[in-house]
């Protein structure tokens, strides 16, 4: 092949992947931008220019200031931020010893608790939403964050520890021995480890921070007082069955979508390396 053509089809192709990126990039960030312009405008230049950005003449802070001011949108701010990271805190942690054990140690029965914990993963949690609530009214939990933290736990485990497992068993097992030889204890090594699957635990914790974050059905169901609210379901109350105030509601959401960004970036780099591991040899 001539050196000159082959460049050529390399740069057409490049500019080919480089458009492909581009578009998919568009196409992602297309609802998150439209939400965000349409929250900077006036109720009438919503539904007449939903697709222009805000202009001087269309630009308007009222959507901000009705919810700064109608509603507790910092106690709905708290109340997200409290549960989103009390329930990673809780599924990184206990899901992390799960894998540890079931990846190092060899016992009866290893492969059927595997997959006994993955089950979770196949069975939505929702489906149980009846005896869940039975179970929280009986614990006397109804209204609580508590409540919220058990239930986004119990459903973000079986991931993690599928997830987790699997990285925890591509570690050289002779690093671990060497770790035994020098007298650490189990506990020691486990937190010696963990630096190791550090991308595996970020991937985690963006998956299983999301769902939590924008999830409307657990907190109308088990926390729907005005002291619980998530920042989603306090947006719910500018949605009415005749009327909705469209400025409230993109101005809440794009607020809502602020903390999710920020720790997205931050995750992003660990995201990219836990999700590409093990696809180039």
């Amino acid at each position: 092949m001539n050196p000159r053509t082959s460049s050529l089809t390399r740069a057409v192709e490049r500019v080919a992947a480089y458009a492909i990126l581009l578009v998919a990039t568009a196409v992602a960030l297309f609802p998150i931008i439209l939400i965000l312009m349409n929250s900077f405008k006036a109720r009438k230049a919503i539904f007449r220019a939903p697709w222009l950005p805000p202009l001087p003449e269309t630009f308007s802070l009222i959507g901000y200031e009705k919810v700064l001011q109608r509603s507790n949108f910092d106690l709905y701010f708290a109340n997200s931020l409290i549960v989103t990271l009390g329930s990673m805190f809780f599924i990184l942690f206990f899901g992390a010893m799960a894998a540890w054990a079931l990846s190092e140690y060899d016992f009866p029965g290893n492969a059927l608790m595997g997959l006994y914990l993955a089950i979770g993963i196949m069975i939505p949690i929702r489906l149980g939403t009846v005896s869940i609530l039975r179970l929280i009214v009986s614990m006397g939990l109804v209204n609580t964050r508590t409540a919220l933290i058990l239930v986004y736990t119990a459903m973000g485990l079986p991931l993690t520890i599928f997830i987790l497992t699997q990285f925890m068993r591509q570690i050289p097992r002779e690093l671990k021995e060497a770790a035994r030889i020098d007298g650490a204890s189990e506990y020691r090594i486990f937190w010696l480890i963990l630096p190791l699957v550090r991308p595996a635990i970020a991937t985690v914790a963006v998956f299983t921070m999301i769902p939590i974050w924008n999830d409307l059905w657990f907190p109308l169901i088990l926390a729907p007082g005005e002291e619980t609210k998530t920042i989603t379901l306090g947006a719910q109350q500018f949605l009415g069955q005749f009327i909705s105030d469209w400025n409230a509601v993109l101005s809440s959401l794009t607020l809502a979508m602020v903390p999710v960004l920020i720790l997205y970036v931050l995750f992003s780099r660990q995201l990219i390396r836990g999700l590409t591991s093990g696809a180039v040899k």
